[in-house]
């Protein structure tokens, strides 16, 4: 088979349906319509360090067969995955760290497949896509190249092409079949599960309710609302706020059964809102917003609430968002992530895998540490 290879500087230059077809229905921060709408407003380009050079491989037909979502970065923000004190390293040697490559969904810390193949692509289009995208770091003169989130089973592939791992944690749910939030909390000691009823009970007891909107339900007030929700969160905590109100607008349009907004209100105000995407075995957390301090609201918004969505919907997995230890006692457990990376300079290239490789030890232990501290009964 013949192949042609084109970067694309904006995703519209490919078909959607093309796009979509490459493995990513299930997983909507992939899809082409979520990746279109960030860049169409205003939440990419050079203002906030993020280009698009999307790999595209079509075949004898002129179909897409295989791609890779691409940026060319000029800081490390939006990416969780941490490399400052990498980029720290260059500097005080007199190199430049950015511009860089990132494989990811900007602002996204989910797992999901970062070399996307359709069913019929040819083994070696893995190895093209590869080989493509360090072609591209070199050319660009980029410092290095970084698969962020990948799945589990692509891990290998990243390995077999000298990629280094490194390994990260994140706290997901996993649904075990529960048939309601009382069955589930049924799993959990006597203590952590009072804990949890007594969070929800306070809530309660606020007189806040809850309504669960999704992009066919919710009006442009509510997607209004919500942005000055998610702004007023940077603005407490610091950070910048990248996401635009066109962006929420327009993935409700085009991807409305894929977006969860939940509200709480009281006395017929919101008071808080937590946005949510869902895919098609799991519910992935996003951000949130609140004008008044309630206690616990917060763990009801963005926890308690999507953990009865997904075991009402049959979800298999929650990932409710990167970091938070708290997450533990509330029935999320120590999950591992990967990235992987390649470092053009040898030298840098080596103390990263000698960095790596201890940290990977040192998370293991981590995790296994915090796996005894499961709010489930000993079995």
């Amino acid at each position: 088979m013949n192949y042609s290879i084109k970067i694309l500087e904006k995703i519209s230059e490919v078909a959607a349906g093309q796009w979509n077809a490459l493995g990513v229905s299930a997983y909507p921060f992939l899809q082409h319509e979520f990746l279109e709408a960030l860049e169409e407003t205003g939440c990419l380009g050079e203002r906030w360090g993020w280009l698009p050079q999307h790999i595209a491989i079509s075949g004898d037909d002129g179909r897409l067969i295989a791609a890779a979502p691409l940026y060319l970065k000029f800081n490390s923000y939006g990416e969780f995955v941490f490399d400052w004190s990498w980029a720290d390293a260059y500097q005080r040697n007199g190199l430049a760290y950015y511009p860089k490559l990132v494989s990811a969904s900007p602002y996204t810390p989910a797992t999901g497949p970062k070399l996307l193949l359709h069913e019929r692509a040819p083994a070696e289009c893995e190895q093209i896509l590869l080989g493509t995208a360090l072609e591209l770091a070199r050319q660009a003169k980029c410092s290095s190249l970084h698969w962020l989130f990948p799945t589990k089973e692509q891990t290998e592939a990243f390995l077999r092409h000298g990629f280094l791992r490194r390994t990260g944690c994140q706290f997901h749910w996993t649904n075990h079949g529960y048939r309601d939030f009382e069955d589930f909390l049924s799993r959990f000691s006597s203590s952590k599960r009072k804990q949890v009823k007594r969070e929800r009970r306070r809530v309660q007891e606020a007189g806040i309710d809850f309504r669960l909107l999704d992009g066919n339900t919710a009006h442009e007030t509510d997607w209004r609302d919500f942005h000055d929700l998610y702004e007023s969160t940077f603005q407490k905590k610091g950070g910048m706020p990248t996401l635009s109100l066109a962006f929420f607008q327009q993935i409700a349009q085009k991807m409305p059964e894929q977006v969860l907004l939940v509200q709480a209100i009281t006395e017929g105000k919101v008071v808080a809102a937590a946005f949510n995407l869902v895919g098609s075995d799991t519910l992935y957390g996003r951000h949130w917003g609140c004008r008044e301090e309630y206690h616990s609201l917060h763990f009801e918004a963005c926890y308690y609430q999507g953990l009865q969505f997904c075991i009402e919907r049959g979800l298999r997995r929650f990932e409710p968002g990167a970091q938070g230890e708290h997450k533990i006692s509330r029935g999320f457990l120590p999950t591992p992530t990967w990235s992987f990376h390649w470092l053009q300079d040898e030298r840098f290239h080596k103390a990263v895998q000698h960095f790596v490789e201890t940290e990977h030890e040192g998370m293991l232990d981590y995790m296994q540490e915090l796996q005894e501290r499961s709010p489930f009964k000993q079995t």
